[in-house]
């Protein structure tokens, strides 16, 4: 512990300048936060190590969840700390109130938890997530001992794996939020007995990730695809997806309105988000059913971030706000005036990619949130010079990577450091497990934790009002508990100047009896209309039926309320809820997108009803005749009923060229044959733009949705130029797995396969499986890097030596040139711009991530580390594989869509699809697609040249 202590001390004064330790003055100089605030380092290491998330307790200790034995498969070369006996669980205390923390103590170490990413302090219950496993540990007698272990719920994928199980937090309503990233399949049983079964076409990441699942059917019937939000009684029943089809959401936060809130990590390095998340809502990252990744889904002069998260499609909620380049962590929203008026409602956002927390203002706007985003603490904007370092083109001030943001009983807000050079491709490179912990307060004023004492019907309230979010389910479950007896104390919120207190005491009012319900349908007539949103959600908590409510609020004047009716009616019968959908259609624009989602939401099962209902209301059903309204609601249906209007109006040439481009769309999401039948006659259509959108839908649709209708004409598989495998190659592959015949007539075989273009992947298919005799492998290793395809070259990488050994070329060699950012973009257009772009409008192909904002991510060092060592942190998505067919044809590429057929987009961004059950194999490769410089022949000068370029920004 003694050497632990020593380099950690060692450390901290190379990163603090004052180097005066957790006893530091107010770091200034080191960050960038509003200038009536203060941050001060409050704990560091070796009092923790890795913290992944934090909550603060009633008594202002903060808690931490360690990832000290996080990704051992990928790290151990490293020798970093380990704990045999599994992760932990940390408290941390000021004892002497001096604002730095100087007790720490293990709550928990348990085998269960490696790499835990989540944690909740609620009440004598610390509940951490882990995968596969939700546990809650009580104790009982507040000795700060766990005195009983559950296991909530188990089942979840994202064994040790960033894309796994996140943080839980408590709800106004006394339920638990949760959610989990896109590593499934999660496959999960409730105490009710209730099954989640939900996952995607995703794997890698970890060994343990190599099977999921699109397509499953959960227990209500309905298909849940990639990350989830979640909720859950505290009793561990009823599990319930609040929304779905997210890439990597690290954190939920839920408000004291209800409103959930939610970033999400992208796998390029440019289209993370930020975002409000609605109620039953698609987020838009895979297909709908998880059998498709977004590349494969692109359409026709979409940009990247509209594609990505699939913003063209019917039933995708709008993504938010983009965030650009990062890996964006915990998420809280401040509710309190501690930090002063100012503050209150903002958005909290950590984005360890990008070295800030952002701030976000979020208002109302329509049925959704506007999200105005600005840097509320950023150690990237400080000046470099207060950061000491003594290596060559490390930029300390990325090191600071901020996994969680919490705010405390006080109002104090806390930000866990993990700290380290490297984020994202799972390449921890600090080995100690180094970690710190921030408190912002205001500046020259002190914040004290009030005492709260739960016996006590007053110290209830003052729990429920606290900043801290899990603090306030103490306060709302012991006041429930006293039933009408705390009505009067609760009545006394509803006048509060803090609207998220009265939305507290909206929630807890619904909780207390017929009373209670009764003061919270009074709050329906409320003048704010997000008041009224939380009466309306409390009562559809409470009420065995919330219809009345929803007839009565179904033409509000607020659009938000109206949504929220609309969210009410989901799973209703449509006999029931069809006035309230038609007066809540009455109150579309033409244009908000939240708006329209909530109402397809809504209609869930009933489009083609709803869709009846609408038109036999119109004064003209002619379809050329539809006002702006209409049509999208028709686009978000699309229903079957609706195939021929939308066909004439597609075919319409006095429609403007947005309508009839809507109408094409919504076609190409109706799953049935007269849709596919109508979208092969717009090929023919004389308008050339429909013409050839409509001849875009057939080719993809064939390939998926469309697989089995009898359309004529249409193939179902589309080769593209797969490397035909010849009975000559196979003749070769059958004498190299010969070990009878004579040694020279083998690598004679072995040469020939090597040169060739299909020949070759078979060698590296057979080197996968342990099958290539030692004796070949040196002259396979003399050809095949000269093999014409370099997909092949690169993939025998991982499996073959090159002639002389493998050439180096490191870092170090190119650390201290000096780059020539013209010169470089001239060289990456000749090098590198085969596999990748460097911006929307930049030329280049779509193989590899977009380069544009890859300087956001990345200090120069880093940059040079991930171009010379390709292999060494793979990102998501770009892990590639073999595909090899029935008939020995190999594809070397990434999966782009699974099912009937598969696609597989190669080395060139071909994407080349076959037949779901001609695949013979599937083949994880060691390396990456992205060539080694070496083999590019690019020199240490040129790529300190293109480093140079893409660090200069777009």
């Amino acid at each position: 512990m003694r050497r632990l202590w020593r380099a950690a001390a060692v450390l901290a004064v190379a990163l603090i300048a004052n180097g005066s330790g957790p006893h530091a003055q107010p770091l200034g100089d080191q960050f960038v936060l509003p200038d009536d605030l203060e941050i001060t380092l409050w704990a560091e290491s070796p009092m923790f190590f890795n913290p992944t998330n934090i909550d603060v307790d009633a008594r202002g200790r903060v808690w931490v969840a360690e990832a000290v034995n996080y990704r051992a498969f990928n790290t151990a070369k490293q020798g970093p700390l380990n704990h045999p006996a599994g992760d932990r669980v940390v408290i941390l205390a000021d004892t002497d109130n001096d604002g730095h923390a100087d007790s720490s103590k293990v709550f928990v170490q348990d085998k269960d938890l490696r790499a835990p990413l989540g944690l909740a302090v609620v009440g004598r219950r610390v509940i951490v997530s882990a995968s596969p496993h939700l546990i809650a540990y009580t104790d009982e007698n507040e000795d700060d001992v766990p005195d009983k272990r559950e296991m909530l719920l188990t089942g979840f994928g994202g064994l040790d794996h960033d894309h796994g199980l996140h943080a839980l937090v408590a709800g106004p309503d006394g339920r638990y939020y949760f959610n989990t990233g896109n590593a499934g399949p999660h496959v999960v049983t409730d105490r009710s007995g209730w099954t989640l079964r939900a996952g995607s076409l995703y794997t890698g990441g970890t060994p343990y990730n190599q099977k999921n699942q699109g397509g499953m059917i959960s227990d209500d019937d309905r298909v849940w695809t990639g990350g989830l939000a979640l909720r859950i009684d505290p009793d561990a029943t009823r599990l319930k997806v609040i929304a779905h089809n997210f890439r990597n959401a690290y954190e939920l936060a839920i408000d004291s309105f209800g409103d959930l809130w939610q970033n999400d990590n992208d796998d390029q390095v440019m289209t993370c988000r930020m975002t409000w998340l609605m109620e039953g809502a698609n987020a838009g990252y895979f297909s709908n059913d998880g059998t498709r990744f977004w590349q494969a889904d692109r359409r026709p002069g979409q940009d990247t971030f509209t594609a990505h998260w699939h913003q063209d499609d019917p039933g995708v909620q709008p993504a938010g706000d983009n965030t650009g380049a990062g890996a964006p962590a915990g998420v809280v929203r401040y509710e309190s005036d501690a930090l002063g008026s100012q503050y209150r409602g903002m958005l909290l956002s950590a984005d360890a990619g990008r070295n800030v927390i952002f701030g976000f203002r979020a208002q109302p706007r329509g049925a959704g949130f506007s999200l105005e985003r600005f840097d509320f603490l950023s150690s990237l904007a400080a000046p470099d010079t207060n950061y000491i370092w003594n290596q060559v083109d490390r930029d300390r001030r990325k090191w600071f990577r901020p996994s969680d943001v919490a705010v405390g009983p006080d109002g104090a807000i806390f930000v866990s450091d993990w700290f380290d050079p490297i984020v994202g491709g799972h390449q921890m490179q600090d080995a100690k497990g180094y970690g710190r912990i921030y408190r912002i307060a205001p500046k020259g004023r002190k914040l004290t934790t009030p005492a709260i004492d739960l016996n006590t019907i007053e110290g209830q309230i003052r729990a429920l009002a606290s900043p801290a979010v899990n603090v306030r389910a103490s306060g709302f479950t012991r006041l429930a508990a006293a039933g009408a007896a705390a009505l009067p104390a609760v009545e006394k919120l509803l006048a509060d100047a803090n609207p998220f207190l009265r939305a507290r005491a909206i929630w807890l009012l619904a909780a207390l009896g017929p009373e209670g319900v009764r003061a919270a349908e009074r709050q329906l007539a409320d003048g704010d209309p997000q008041i009224r949103v939380a009466a309306f959600r409390a009562l559809r908590g409470a009420k065995p039926s919330i219809l009345a409510e929803a007839r009565r609020l179904a033409a509000d004047p607020s659009p938000a309320v109206r949504r929220e009716v609309a969210l009410g009616m989901r799973g209703t019968p449509f006999d029931q809820s069809r006035d309230i959908l038609m007066a809540v259609a009455t109150g579309f624009d033409g244009k908000d997108r939240w708006y329209l989602e909530a109402l397809g939401t809504a209609a869930t099962g009933n489009e083609s009803a709803l869709y009846s209902a609408l038109l036999s209301s119109l004064p003209s059903r002619s379809p050329l005749d539809w006002n702006e309204s209409f049509a999208a609601i028709t686009w978000r249906l699309h229903p079957v009923a609706a195939v021929e209007a939308l066909a004439a109006r597609a075919a319409a040439p006095q429609l403007p060229a947005e309508a009839r481009q809507q109408a094409v769309v919504a076609l190409g999401f109706i799953n049935d044959a007269s849709a596919a039948r109508a979208m092969a006659r717009l090929t023919q259509s004389p308008v050339r733009e429909v013409a050839a959108q409509a001849a875009w839908w057939v080719t993809y649709r064939k390939t998926n949705d469309w697989y089995s209708y009898p359309v004529d004409g249409w193939t179902t598989t589309v080769a593209d130029a797969i490397p035909v495998t010849t009975a000559e190659m196979v003749r070769h592959r059958t004498l190299v797995l010969d070990d009878a015949a004579p040694i020279d007539r083998r690598i004679d075989a072995a040469l020939a396969l090597a040169a060739d273009p299909a020949g070759a992947p078979l060698l590296i298919q057979l080197a996968a499986q342990n099958k290539i005799a030692y004796q070949l492998r040196e002259a396979i290793g003399s050809v095949i890097f000269d093999n014409p395809d370099r997909s092949v070259r690169s993939a025998a990488g991982g499996y073959f030596t090159r002639p002389g050994g493998r050439p180096k070329m490191t870092a170090a060699d190119i650390a201290g040139r000096t780059g020539d950012a013209a010169r470089g973009e001239s060289r990456f257009m000749a090098s590198c711009s085969t596999c990748h772009r460097r911006g929307a409008a930049g030329a280049g192909a779509d193989v590899g991530p977009d380069l544009a904002a890859i300087g956001d991510k990345f200090d120069r060092a880093g940059l040079i580390d991930a171009i010379v060592n390709p292999s060494a942190a793979i990102a998501f998505g770009f892990g590639a594989e073999m595909f090899v067919t029935r008939k020995d044809e190999a594809i070397i590429g990434f999966l782009q869509s699974e099912g009937a057929t598969i696609s597989i987009r190669d080395g060139y961004g071909r994407v080349r699809t076959i037949a779901g059950d001609d695949l013979a194999a599937r083949l994880p490769l060691k390396t990456s697609l992205m060539p080694d410089p070496l083999l590019l022949a690019v020199t240490e000068q040129d790529v300190a040249d293109i480093v140079a370029f893409l660090m200069r920004g777009r």
